[in-house]
């Protein structure tokens, strides 16, 4: 019989709600979601971005960690019997506000936080590096793939340096709408730096597997799952929900592709 793959499907680390403004959906739907599909544990993973200068909002309003907290405690009681439910931020890195960064992190009790790195400075303003707008995709393309990668993994490895850090969100999912995006050995050489630094500080890797849906594969990729396995560093599941109906989305792919003769 083979062992059981490195990772707990019946847990989703991974979950945003309407609060961070481009998802739909209460938190009570989310459970339900959940429930419906026999999962032991969710994790709300609400986004928190500071000093983000960009023309649409993609995460909570100050006034809303206050609702997202509490609602969340209520559901977690309610449900207390059926499921573990956990609040945590998916933390947004912007290098020119660390200071407020840590600070806000402070103002909850959170079960968990979530590094990630998605908005891009340059002349001024924030790029989406994960979005598929046009004028971000054009953009980060004429500043220069290779830059953009290597600053977005050198922005990790600062970030999970200079924050508590439980777990490192889609790591290579920079540029992910750009299809001809490689990663050349500099980059390849600041992914081990990062997976050292993770084994060292006790940090997970999320198995994102919103990456099924684009790219038929997790974020991140075989390579980056198998180096971390074999560093021992713990893995987490994780939808990126931001419908209820996404909850655990392709969760039942992971025991296979886990298995040690797929990740290769």
């Amino acid at each position: 019989m083979p062992e059981p793959p490195p990772v707990n499907v019946k847990a989703d680390g991974h979950i945003h709600t309407r609060m961070c403004n481009h998802a739909r959906g209460t938190m009570q739907q989310y459970v339900e979601s959940a429930l419906a599909l026999g999962l032991h544990q969710i994790t709300f993973l609400e986004h928190l971005e500071i000093g983000i200068r960009y023309d649409h909002r993609t995460w909570l309003r100050d006034e809303d960690f206050d609702v997202f907290f509490c609602e969340g405690k209520k559901l977690a009681e309610k449900y207390r019997d059926q499921i573990l439910i956990r609040l945590g931020l998916e933390v947004g890195l912007n290098l020119q506000a660390m200071d407020a960064i840590r600070q806000r992190l402070t103002d909850y009790p959170w079960d968990t936080i979530g590094l990630s790195y998605h908005f891009y400075y340059h002349n001024g303003r924030h790029y989406n590096m994960v979005s598929r707008r046009h004028e971000n995709l054009a953009a980060l393309a004429e500043i220069g793939q290779d830059s953009v990668i290597s600053d977005y993994f050198a922005g990790l490895i600062h970030g999970l340096q200079s924050l508590p850090s439980s777990v490192v969100c889609h790591l290579d999912a920079v540029l992910r709408h750009l299809p001809h995006r490689r990663f050349n050995q500099s980059h390849w050489l600041q992914i081990d730096t990062l997976l050292a630094l993770m084994n060292e500080k006790g940090t997970a890797l999320e198995v994102n597997t919103s990456g099924f849906a684009i790219r038929n594969e997790p974020y991140p990729c075989k390579r980056i799952i198998r180096s971390a396995i074999a560093s021992g560093i713990p893995l987490v599941a994780g939808s990126d929900a931001h419908r209820p109906e996404d909850v655990g989305r392709f969760f039942d792919r992971l025991p296979q592709w886990l298995q040690p003769e797929s990740v290769t």
